[in-house]
Formats: C-alpha cells, sequence, structure tokens
C-alpha cells in the first residue's frame, strides 16, 4: 500500500522540522516536501501531486487562504488541512468555504494530528470541537430565520428541480449529518447518499460540502420570505 504523501507549508522552520518528525514515523505517511510559504505550496503542488497538504494561515509572499484557493481551483482533489495558532472565524470560514478538508490548531497533539491526516486524506471533514464551535455560531449567525423543518418544495420553483430524494438528503445536509447520518436516516447505503450528493453538486455547480450548506440554508431564506 502506498503512503499518504505530504507536504507541510509553513514559514517557521521549527513548526516544519517538528511536523515532519512527527509524521515521517507512521509507517502510512511520508512528507515529501516542506516549504515556507503560500507560492511556493502552489508550485510544489503543481509538480508532486501531495495527498495532503497541512498548511499555515499567515505566510509571506502568499498565506495560507490564497494559497488554498489557487490550489483547489486548478488542483481540486488536492485535500488541504489549515494549521494556525489563531482560531479566529473568518478564517474557518473562508477556508472551509473554500474548499478546506479541516482547520487545526497547532497546538494539536501528535496523535490527534496523525490521525487528522488520515482522515483528510480520505478527504474526510476534520474539525476541532472548539473550532467546529465556532463555525456552527457563525452559520447560526447568518441563518437566524433558518426553520429545521421547514421542507425544500418550495425549491422546485429553481430550474434546477430537486428530486423529492434529493430534497430529503439536501434538508439532512443542512442539519449537519454526515453521510453515514444520512444513509441509516433514509435506510439507503453510504454510496447512494454519495452518489446523491455528487448529483446536487453538479446541479450547483458547487464540490464543497460547506458552501453547498450555505448556500442552500440562504436558498431556504430566500424563499421562505416569499
Amino acid at each position: 500500500m502506498c503512503p499518504t504523501t505530504i507536504l507541510i507549508v509553513d514559514d517557521q522552520t521549527l513548526m516544519r522540522d517538528g511536523l515532519k518528525t512527527i509524521l515521517d514515523l507512521e509507517e502510512d505517511m511520508e512528507v515529501i516536501g516542506a516549504v515556507s510559504n503560500g507560492e511556493e505550496a502552489y508550485e510544489f503542488v503543481k509538480e508532486h501531486s501531495p495527498s495532503v497538504v497541512l498548511m499555515d494561515i499567515r505566510m509571506p509572499v502568499m498565506n495560507g487562504v490564497e494559497s488554498m484557493k489557487r490550489i483547489i481551483n486548478e488542483f481540486p482533489d488536492t485535500n488541504i488541512i489549515m494549521l494556525t495558532t489563531f482560531d479566529e472565524e473568518e478564517y474557518i470560514i473562508e477556508s472551509l468555504v473554500n474548499g478546506a478538508k479541516g482547520f487545526l490548531l497547532k497546538d494539536i497533539q501528535g496523535d490527534k494530528l496523525i490521525e487528522a491526516v488520515r482522515d483528510g486524506a480520505k478527504g474526510q471533514m476534520i474539525l476541532p470541537t472548539n473550532i467546529a464551535e465556532k463555525l456552527a455560531l457563525k452559520i447560526s449567525e447568518l441563518s437566524k430565520t433558518y426553520d429545521p423543518d421547514y421542507k425544500l418544495e418550495k425549491i422546485n420553483k429553481d430550474p434546477m428541480q430537486f428530486s423529492s430524494r434529493e430534497q430529503e438528503i439536501i434538508t439532512l445536509m443542512t442539519q449537519g449529518l454526515n453521510n453515514q447520518q444520512i444513509s441509516e436516516r433514509l435506510y439507503i447505503s453510504e454510496g447512494t447518499v454519495k452518489n446523491y450528493i455528487s448529483d446536487i453538486y453538479n446541479k450547483i455547480g458547487i464540490k464543497n460540502r460547506p458552501k453547498a450548506i450555505i448556500y442552500f440554508r440562504k436558498l431556504m431564506e430566500q424563499y421562505s420570505e416569499e
């Protein structure tokens, strides 16, 4: 089995070396690069296609958020996990909405970091509890009129015309359920859920779950006000 290849992006040499030491001890991981700014990160991803990028937020030349946007735009299958000492919600929202697979504080324990990299390599979303709480609060502020019992029939005024099953899945997504929870709620396989979500993404032109959820919450608000 090929190891998960990792790029570390941080302007602090000590942080880069420390992360590399921790991750290289794992048999299923290999740090193939370590660079000091977002521009170097983009060039490295373009040439080497790492499985996971651990991306610092604040760096010279090009910061982590801008680098992430550029990488995701050109290499959408890249799994980027944001690393920072700051937990301000604006960084959380901007990073996740633009395609990051997770957001970790730099004081994370080594075993948690390793677990997060493994999850990120699988495309799973990674959010520590304190960051998840901030994100939930921010979404709540953006969606104060959201009614969790609101049905999406009105969304079918939209030319995309979602099927009844897609409406059910969209509703559960906006309530924060993951694919496994949705499959259990609707008594369908997780693979079937993924297929439906892929079709939904294609209809709205969005490939990122947090961004899709915000899109549908705003759409619900729009129709509930009519």
